[in-house]
């Protein structure tokens, strides 16, 4: 955060200039998208974690507003984390009291900030492509599983579970057959509706200023209060339930402080760092599928992100929240819905709030049936069919590891499923050169400063980092020549970072130009590999 002469500013945005800016047009609806997506998932991962329901909305709203204000990210969303239910479910039954369980999450804020200042937020660098790729195919194949229940009516589930197996026993298949047996047609019509208005709404472009996601809630509104009294008519559970606070004693009483003297229990200290390494990486992860889609493909400081994430969890343990981390399924809404800057965010947090404080009967009237269409499209969005076709094109190197991440992340969970995919991926690197240098030459033209960036003859994405610090570091107002004529293979990361440094190095004032650089590289043999190790 920082304050600019004319006015307050967040990250580098003057909220002055910001206003009068065509951003506000595009982050508001894309805020009340999020905030509708963000309402039940906050519930319902509070009720798979065992936590008070206000503590999901808690979390919630200090992730967007604490966190999106501090974040280096223009477009991640953070949250109450679906990841670690189980984890703050056995926490808060083997610590004993909520309160303790509030002491472990604020140690764990303090390690995370710690772990960003020391740049442990560079790991990221390290994710594969086809990983990051598989990773977001797979929650969008997750989300319309796991809304399906939702869309026809059957609401056993808890909402914001998306491991395989869930808290109640069931696994994502039978959640998926029990909705089969127990339909609820008043809740398929509001779904089918939703779907055709996210569909064909847009493509009117006079009335688009309405955006398509508020149109379904109030359409699923109406249609609900239509069918009351009918064979149509939903049930309570086919509602958002959010708390109603009647006074300002029932609001303050909602809050919890950590229990402080617990500081010596060892178990609090286990649980903390366990919170603090988990919560890390699904922040890192997610944070790199953002950069992926965003349009812009601006590039999230993720030292920084560490140490937002680490003051939002301290924040949440302090007032009686959950751990948070940046989710993907708000973060990729949030893009999807067209959001341009981090005000996005914030702005959903602040329709929280006012939510839970002015207008709870009103968000109690929403049928879930609608939020899962827009959660269906989300997903759709992100396992479109054009992107399998997309990476199989890439060849095997990408397509297998893309592939094996998708099942095994829809079969287990978040980071298990990318640990297998890092894994396979690891497998085809190991393929390719693993010490592939680079040779950095300078010289001038008249008396401008040219910089040549030679490639090696294979590079890895081992060494992404690397080339990505190297030309992020380069002097404003140089000619830049990258220069691939005697490489035989370039990974598809490191391809992807360098047209992304081409195509924002104009705002540094930075001419790059590119020598023999594919689009894309087969993989070298095996046994070519085994006898030419450099």
């Amino acid at each position: 955060m920082q304050i600019k002469q004319g006015g307050f500013a967040v990250g580098n945005l003057n909220l002055k200039k910001y206003f009068l800016s065509k951003n506000l047009k595009k982050d508001l609806p894309s805020s009340i998208v999020v905030f509708l997506v963000a309402l039940p998932l906050c519930l319902g991962i509070a009720l798979a974690s065992g936590a008070p329901l206000f503590a999901g909305v808690l979390t919630g709203i200090i992730g967007g507003i604490v966190v999106g204000t501090l974040s280096g990210s223009q477009l991640s969303v953070a949250g109450p984390a679906a990841g670690l239910t189980v984890i703050v479910l056995n926490a808060i039954t083997g610590l004993g009291t909520y309160e303790t369980f509030l002491l472990a999450l604020f140690l764990a804020g303090i390690f995370q900030m710690l772990l960003g200042i020391l740049k442990a937020g560079t790991i990221a660098n390290y994710f594969p492509s086809a990983v990051i790729e598989g990773m977001l195919a797979a929650i969008g194949i997750i989300l319309i599983m796991k809304q399906f229940p939702h869309a026809v009516g059957y609401d056993a589930d808890y909402e914001g579970d998306e491991r395989f197996n869930q808290t109640d026993d069931h696994n994502t298949f039978s959640g998926i057959l029990g909705a089969f047996a127990k339909v609820n047609y008043g809740a398929i019509i509001i779904s089918v509706v939703s779907l055709l208005l996210l569909i064909y709404w847009p493509r009117f472009k006079k009335l688009a200023i309405v955006p398509a996601p508020l149109l379904v809630v109030l359409a699923g509104i109406g249609l609900s209060l239509a069918f009351a009294g009918t064979g149509f008519a939903l049930l309570d559970k086919q509602f958002v339930r959010i708390p109603i606070v009647n006074s300002s004693n029932e609001f303050f009483a909602l809050f919890k402080s950590p229990d402080f003297s617990a500081i010596g229990n060892k178990q609090v200290w286990i649980t903390a760092f366990t919170i603090a390494v988990v919560a890390s990486l699904e922040t890192l992860l997610s944070l790199e599928a953002v950069d992926k889609i965003d349009p812009i493909k601006r590039i999230s400081p993720t030292n920084r992100e560490l140490v937002a994430q680490g003051i939002g969890n301290i924040t949440s343990g302090l007032l009686g929240g959950l751990p948070m981390t940046a989710v993907i399924v708000r973060s990729s809404a949030n893009v999807n819905a067209g959001a341009r800057t981090k005000m996005s965010a914030i702005i959903h947090g602040s329709l929280l709030l006012v939510a839970l404080l002015c207008i709870p009967a009103l968000i109690n009237h929403i049928p879930l049936s609608c939020l899962a269409a827009i959660l269906l499209m989300t997903g759709y969005k992100l396992c479109r069919i054009s992107l399998f076709k997309h990476m199989w094109q890439l060849g095997l190197s990408q397509f297998i590891p893309f592939v094996v991440t998708i099942v095994a992340v829809v079969l287990t969970d978040l980071l298990i499923g990318v640990g297998i995919g890092m894994l396979v991926g690891i497998f085809y690197i190991l393929r390719t050169n693993l010490r592939n240098p680079y040779f950095y030459q300078i010289t001038h033209n008249g008396d401008k400063k040219v910089i040549r960036i030679r490639l090696a003859e294979e590079v890895s994405f081992l060494n992404k980092a690397a080339i990505q610090i190297t030309l992020t570091s380069l002097p404003k107002g140089t000619d830049v020549i990258i220069d691939g004529s005697n490489s035989r293979y370039i990974d598809p990361d490191v391809i992807e970072i360098i047209h992304n440094y081409k195509h924002n190095a104009y705002t540094k004032g930075i001419i790059v130009q590119l020598h023999d650089i594919k689009e894309k590289y087969d993989v070298p043999p095996l046994k070519e590999l085994m006898y030419n190790p450099n």
